[in-house]
């Protein structure tokens, strides 16, 4: 086996998510592993960062305005309710700012990222099955398709991670019902940053974000099965 940094990358997420998994489902140290989650999200954007090729102003400029948003619109959200609806953080994810802990952001930016990578892979795919049949699709088309595809994505991904994330005490919602309302602001959220995402000059195929998307749903749907 080549030990490439996708391959090492890739073996380090697969490492810590089965490991969590196993642990927070069938062993007795099961709130250990849930304090453990911030280390575990730190891991993956380094491993993402590592990972990334061409490492251009672009990118880090898009993975500060990723967290930026991230942070803002959930402090929002957090202290009027005026986005996502009524909900708080719990202190199982470390340092809070005005309620909101900074993993939150850091979230932010891996999953927007992962998904507008995922997406961007199955277009260029897409385009060029089009245009092996002489057909092209207008800039226009492509463009509109991308950013709800992808933002689609993202919401689908916050669906999947919402019951967990309740069960483990990250943050709870109001009545521990989480409203229509917290996915049309993901959804509209997320299209915003994934617009800067596509005009922005960053190298957009980094095949550890795809795998650590996938690792991430899967770790979720797990979760979800067994809690």
């Amino acid at each position: 086996m080549k030990f490439s940094k996708q391959n090492i990358a890739l073996f380090i997420a697969i490492l810590f998510h089965v490991c969590g998994a196993v642990g927070i489902i069938f062993s007795p140290y099961k709130n250990w592993f849930i304090q453990n989650t911030t280390l575990n999200l730190l891991i993956m954007v380094v491993m993402l960062i590592y990972t990334q090729p061409q490492k251009n102003s672009a990118f880090y400029i898009f993975a500060v305005a990723a967290f930026a948003t991230g942070m803002l619109t959930e402090m929002i959200g957090i202290n009027t309710g005026y986005l996502f609806g009524n909900y708080q953080y719990s202190n199982v994810m470390g340092y809070k700012l005005l309620g909101v802990p900074l993993l939150i952001g850091v979230q932010w930016f891996v999953t927007v990222f992962c998904c507008g990578i995922a997406i961007h892979k199955l277009h260029v795919w897409t385009e060029a099955k089009y245009a092996a049949k002489g057909m092209i699709l207008s800039k226009k088309i492509q463009a509109i398709s991308f950013v709800v595809d992808a933002a689609l994505l993202t919401t689908l991904f916050d669906f999947i991670m919402e019951p967990v994330a309740m069960e483990l005490n990250f943050w709870q919602w109001q009545n521990n019902v989480v409203p229509f309302f917290n996915y049309a602001c993901w959804f509209l959220i997320s299209a915003i940053l994934l617009i800067l995402f596509r005009l922005m000059p960053i190298k957009k195929h980094n095949h550890f974000a795809i795998h650590l998307l996938i690792i991430q749903t899967l770790f979720f749907l797990v979760l979800r099965s067994y809690l």
